[in-house]
């Protein structure tokens, strides 16, 4: 234990524990949580949907537990969002994985209600689901809407990009997010950053020594998709 606090700066450098500078930036941009995620969803739509109302169209790029963010924005102003890069979101559908394995998001993406057509008319359990086989890598099943399924109409002018890298947690189930996407009507498009040769990354791309790698991929693909 005196080892510990005797050792040096460099000693701890790159450790990715308190005192490793990379740590230390990441852990000094955090915030509060909300553990409400119902209070969460729906103050961050209000609060979204508000912004871009003033500064005009945009394209929206989230990550993990902020994943959960544009889909309930765009739902409430689709007209105003230009594409989602959506970055090893929250998922999988109507399950959560790995953590634990409780049944949440009823209204598959979210907790909240999002537009689908033909309307649900039961609020508690929205959309009736099936078990069908995972075509990806990872997890043997994902969990979708039975068929026919409602469709997301808000989203069918706005391009998605689902990405996911190739060591992450995520990697077992969000072919099941994309899955569901795509029967619901989203122009969803998959990316794994394996098959375009970006190796070894975990779930906070951000942090990761070829971050900036990443950055230039998915700037590529909103220069694409919008302009």
């Amino acid at each position: 234990m005196t080892a510990f606090y005797l050792a040096t700066v460099a000693d701890i450098s790159q450790t990715g524990l308190m005192g490793d500078p990379i740590f230390d930036e990441y852990y000094a941009s955090n915030v509060e949580f909300q553990s409400n995620i119902v209070i969460q969803e729906t103050k961050m739509q209000a609060a979204g949907s508000a912004l871009l109302n003033k500064i005009g169209p945009a394209v929206l790029i989230s990550h993990s537990q902020g994943g959960l963010m544009p889909w309930v924005i765009a739902d409430a102003v689709p007209k105003l969002v230009k594409a989602i890069v959506s970055i090893e979101p929250t998922g999988p559908p109507f399950i959560d994985a790995i953590f634990s394995t409780g049944m949440t998001r009823p209204w598959g993406l979210t907790d909240i209600p999002l537009t689908y057509s033909p309307v649900p008319t039961n609020s508690t359990a929205p959309l009736q689901t099936q078990i069908v086989a995972n075509n990806g890598t990872g997890s043997g099943t994902c969990l979708i809407q039975a068929s026919p399924a409602r469709q997301l109409v808000n989203f069918k002018d706005i391009p998605v990009l689902l990405e996911t890298s190739e060591a992450s947690y995520h990697a077992v189930y969000d072919d099941c997010t994309y899955e569901f996407l795509i029967q619901a009507g989203v122009p969803a498009q998959r990316l794994k950053l394996a098959d375009i040769g970006i190796h070894g990354n975990g779930h906070l791309h951000f942090m990761e020594k070829n971050s900036d790698e990443i950055a230039v991929v998915l700037e590529a693909w909103i220069k694409k998709t919008v302009e």
